[in-house]
């Protein structure tokens, strides 16, 4: 689905990605995780076509998203941070802007309103900014493009808006589409993500399956024989370990597993 290699890119003198090499797969999605400043953003410019890099190669599907071909413009959506919504009915602004995107389903877009608990009859200018995300998301899934991206698209939704956030988002997912959710709330995305990247110091330095995390790593209270991280917390300390051979399990704890490969990220990546 994107295939990135030696990807070099910066902001005047600020160097951001530095040989950078990458791939994302078709049917999953995908947590891309960094600190502030980490070029998660960047990053999924680089791969919408919206920022050009330095060096090496960004492709989605074989094109060169340098070249910004309306055939991979017309399969990939990006949902921004911050945007803004025309002063529009979302039944004109599915009328205007539905054609860009050959593969776009009014049936999804129902379905995806539903979710939200929203109706098509409404006026986007309107909108409370929580609104608007969701109004401007059920777009997006409606697109039913091969790649999506959403730039922490959690922020401005209250506590219920989370939860259809996620319901509304796997219900649209299948095997032949890529979604790529770059977030600070790791609590919002606990659920719904089946693969973890990490970004740091200008190179991806993790890149797991979650299914190959659970069965490497607890999170624990107590710690066990191969303590790989541990923290205090309000309930007192708490271990990242390698899995013994007792066959524990635990719930996957992203933020725990974020601190720990920042902390130490060789030890971390050894024991896959």
């Amino acid at each position: 689905m994107i295939h990135i290699q030696d990807l070099k890119f910066g902001y005047n003198k600020h160097e951001v990605f530095d040989n950078l090499s990458i791939n994302f797969n078709d049917g999953k999605i995908y947590g891309l995780l960094g600190l502030n400043g980490a070029g998660k953003s960047t990053l999924l410019y680089l791969m919408s076509g919206l920022l050009f890099a330095d060096g090496g190669k960004v492709e989605f599907n074989g094109m060169d998203m340098q070249k910004r071909l309306p055939k991979a413009l017309e399969d990939l959506f990006l949902v921004p941070e911050e945007f803004e919504m025309p002063d529009l009915t979302l039944q004109k602004y599915v009328k205007l802007y539905s054609p860009f995107y050959p593969k776009f389903s009014s049936e999804t877009l129902s379905k995806c309103l539903e979710g939200f608990g929203m109706d098509q009859n409404i006026s986007l200018k309107n909108l409370s900014m929580g609104q608007k995300k969701k109004a401007f998301m059920c777009f997006a899934l409606a697109a039913n493009t091969s790649l999506l991206i959403m730039d922490e698209p959690t922020n401005g939704l209250d506590i219920p808006s989370k939860s259809q956030f996620r319901k509304v988002v796997s219900s649209c997912m299948n095997d032949d589409r890529t979604i790529i959710i770059s977030t600070h709330q790791v609590a919002d995305v606990q659920n719904l993500i089946d693969h973890i990247t990490i970004i740091n110091n200008k190179q991806v330095v993790f890149d797991k399956p979650v299914s190959d995390i659970e069965s490497k790593i607890i999170f624990t209270a107590k710690p066990g024989e191969n303590v790989l991280y541990s923290q205090s917390s309000p309930l007192g300390e708490v271990y990242v370990c390698a899995k013994s051979s007792d066959g524990t399990e635990t719930p996957l704890n992203i933020e725990l597993l974020f601190n720990a490969v920042l902390a130490d990220t060789d030890k971390v990546n050894k024991i896959f």
